[in-house]
């Protein structure tokens, strides 16, 4: 009896074929722009698949035609990632704001409404802000607060509420860990379309990467990461992904054709190599942050901490925690008591910890999102969303969780 064996035995070997490539153990990079055709009439029967013009024959395969459009590296990688979603297929991108973007583009159209939560990625709500309206899309937001009444409420406002055409949501919001009811935005979604109309909703799952979420098992139309973080994973590279089911990635994936934003070769082979590990990378930062975040929690010098695994059992965000996530993630903020004077000494002082940007590397790294990430937020909505002058954010590696403690512990010592 064949065993369905679980994503992370399936990473080391799903969709490679060692005979075709010489018998090689781990598949290799193929560094090549184009690939050659048997025949002619094969080479049509590619581009026809490829452009959509028909549908394909039983057991027939999108055969290798440009690394713009395929390539084993890119097949192979978006193949494994889809067993951790348990989606239909995969996307890959040059970055997580190429993956954002192009789902946006695809998806909204001039004269449609953007509902999105807040707070969001800094680069995301940039895009929404900036270029959205370029295009006559525009944008209204929600906060982790708002009931569906109220969201219902701000849509009414806006006169546009027919022509709401996706909702985005980032959960845990990125930096202060706000969760957002992915089954609410199912609700609003498909009140608000109708026969003529969808409205579609996607989840940017960052935050806690495939192994401790599962939107499209809640009922998300797409996902999207910046697979720059845990799915990369060790800070050498730079990629995003977007997943769902097929009808929907054939639209991502036929505007990623004509905008040419896909990964090389070499970055979908380094992401192979990172998938290996992914699981036990996430379970010991996971670990490693629930340590951390209780030293915080308790310490003087520290007003407030945002980290899932402190949410109390009688809080009412305790059951949506639970219902959403299968661990609490390795993503801390945490209010010093004080202003920018204090957050940056503390983050001056660290030695072990990184000060840098990104997160969900095998390196503990810390950032100010208010000089940094969120910057170009206009100041009245970021202190809307609690990005606020003391606010620090860490993302925690698998370093040993006592070194990172003491190292958290010596430079909070330092501000007085």
């Amino acid at each position: 009896m064949k065993k369905n064996y679980k994503p992370e035995s399936l990473m080391m070997s799903h969709g490679y074929k060692p005979e075709l490539s010489e018998g090689s153990i781990k598949c290799p990079i193929f560094q090549t722009s184009t690939f050659v055709f048997k025949t002619a009439e094969e080479g049509k029967a590619y581009f026809e698949l490829a452009y959509g013009l028909r549908e394909k024959n039983q057991d027939e395969e999108l055969g290798l035609i440009y690394s713009r459009i395929n390539n084993p590296n890119l097949e192979i990688l978006e193949n494994r990632l889809t067993l951790w979603d348990k989606a239909d297929d995969s996307a890959v991108f040059e970055s997580g704001m190429s993956a954002i973007s192009t789902v946006l583009l695809e998806f909204l159209k001039p004269g449609d409404l953007l509902l999105y939560s807040s707070p969001t990625y800094g680069g995301t709500d940039h895009f929404i802000h900036d270029f959205l309206p370029k295009i006559g899309v525009d944008a209204v937001a929600f906060h982790p607060e708002d009931s569906q009444e109220d969201i219902e409420k701000i849509l009414a406002e806006t006169g546009k509420a027919d022509k709401l055409g996706l909702i985005y949501i980032e959960t845990p919001a990125n930096p202060t860990n706000s969760i957002i009811d992915i089954e609410m935005c199912n609700r609003l979604a498909k009140k608000y379309s109708s026969e003529d109309h969808r409205t579609y909703v996607c989840v940017d799952n960052t935050y806690m990467g495939p192994v401790w979420s599962k939107p499209l098992e809640i009922g998300a139309d797409l996902v999207v990461y910046s697979a720059t973080k845990f799915i990369g994973g060790h800070s050498d590279l730079i990629a995003g992904a977007v997943m769902g089911n097929a009808e929907l990635m054939i639209r991502v994936k036929t505007l990623r054709t004509f905008l040419g934003n896909m990964v090389s070769p070499h970055t979908a082979w380094l992401m192979l190599r990172s998938l290996e590990t992914l699981k036990i990378r996430m379970e010991k930062q996971s670990q490693n942050a629930q340590k951390v975040a209780n030293f915080l929690n308790g310490h003087e010098k520290v007003e407030k901490v945002h980290y899932l695994g402190l949410i109390d059992e009688e809080s009412p965000y305790y059951e949506l925690y639970k219902r959403q996530y299968n661990a609490p993630g390795a993503m801390i903020s945490f209010l010093i008591k004080g202003g920018e004077k204090e957050a940056f000494q503390f983050l001056n002082s660290l030695n072990l910890i990184q000060l840098a940007v990104s997160l969900g590397s095998t390196e503990s790294l810390a950032q100010h999102p208010q000089t940094m990430t969120h910057c170009a937020i206009e100041p009245k909505a970021r202190e809307r969303m609690g990005v606020t002058a003391n606010l620090v954010r860490v993302s925690i590696g698998v370093e040993d969780a006592e070194d990172i403690i003491h190292d958290v512990s010596q430079a909070l010592d330092t501000v007085k």
